[in-house]
């Protein structure tokens, strides 16, 4: 699906008519060059890769892929398409907030804020075992985590303590509240994971029944509402404002029969 990369800036809130408050997060866009096409015959499946941002260091490689495309640089990320929107974007060579239509819902995806090692009651809300009772030492323990005798080992995968968040962590079905397409600025309902600062890549949600639930460009979309605007023969065939006979000729002032004949019979 196409979608948008953004980075995170923090936190406000927005008020209705009625005085309601909904927090909302800033996300500031990227304006992603699109530097890299791949098609079903020679990858396998329909794909862009887009280099959005800036980058201090950038291997020769990647560097030589850049300038083919008139790109200065940065990261890159990829997004699988359909065989519709891989057509569809085959004359667009940038992507921005201005250029598409946004879903109502989406899915927010980022790096989640590191807090550290962590024991099993903060990293997986785990139960503190009893305060009294004669429990001394084991208030925050994990307690059992594996066998006597078979297999004699613990399984993969078991809740202990370890490092807490700092892993890629998505946030879905969250409502676009608005968009500030001339600040290149989204304002997403509620939190989406990371820190101020963080790289978020935004898509359109997977849980909305809604066929039109996807970023659409905006000229392909009103392609078909364009076409009475370019036909206006109504505005350019002025024939009243043309023909201006009466105002023109002005036989009634010309004429002064009347008053010459008064001027004889005074005389």
């Amino acid at each position: 699906m196409l979608g948008l990369v953004g980075k995170k800036r923090g936190m406000s809130r927005v008020f209705s008519d009625d005085g309601k408050s909904t927090p909302v997060t800033i996300v500031e866009i990227f304006k992603s060059k699109i530097v890299q096409r791949k098609t079903q015959d020679k990858d396998g499946y329909y794909a862009i890769q887009v280099a959005y941002g800036s980058k201090k260091r950038v291997s020769k490689s990647l560097l030589k892929k850049f300038n083919q495309k008139g790109s200065k640089g940065g990261y890159l990320t990829e997004f699988t398409l359909s065989e519709k929107e891989y057509v569809d974007l085959k004359q667009v060579k940038e992507l921005s907030l201005d250029s598409l239509e946004k879903p109502e819902k989406v899915d927010v995806s980022g790096i989640s804020k590191g807090k550290g090692f962590a024991g099993v009651v903060k990293r997986h809300n785990f139960k503190t075992q009893d305060a009294t009772h004669g429990n001394s030492l084991s208030h925050r323990a994990p307690g059992s985590i594996g066998q006597c005798q078979f297999p004699g080992r613990v399984f993969k995968g078991k809740k202990m303590s370890g490092q807490m968040g700092n892993k890629l962590s998505t946030v879905q079905n969250l409502v676009i509240q608005n968009s500030l397409d001339d600040e290149n600025v989204l304002l997403i309902k509620g939190a989406v994971p990371g820190a101020i600062g963080t790289v978020l890549k935004i898509l359109p949600s997977i849980k909305s029944n809604s066929e039109d639930n996807i970023f659409k460009l905006k000229n392909i979309a009103n392609e078909e509402t364009q076409a009475p605007t370019k036909t206006q023969a109504p505005a350019e065939t002025q024939a009243p404002a043309e023909t201006q006979a009466p105002t023109e000729t002005q036989a009634p002032t010309e004429t002064q029969a009347p008053a010459d004949d008064a001027s004889k019979g005074d005389k």
